[in-house]
């Protein structure tokens, strides 16, 4: 049990950087294609770690804890 804690933790953190490149790329000087393909990669590197956290905690929990990591409460509060 604690194994799969740690492994979860380890999963949300490396979305959250996934996310963080994700957003620096839509914001720095990077344009067009070359900004596409660098957010699209992000995005293709947290669906597959959404994948491997389907497996320890299914797929219902898995999903809210990606929406969870990459939403703020504020995010929530302005939809």
């Amino acid at each position: 049990m604690q194994e799969n804690v740690s492994e979860l933790a380890r999963r949300m953190r490396q979305i959250e950087l996934e996310n963080e490149a994700a957003q620096h790329g839509l914001l720095g000087l990077a344009s067009g294609t070359a900004r596409h393909d660098f957010i699209a990669a992000r995005d293709r590197h947290i669906h597959a770690i959404h994948q491997q956290m389907i497996e320890l905690v299914g797929p219902d929990q898995a999903i809210k804890m990606v929406a969870e990591t990459l939403w703020s409460a504020a995010d929530w509060e302005m939809s």
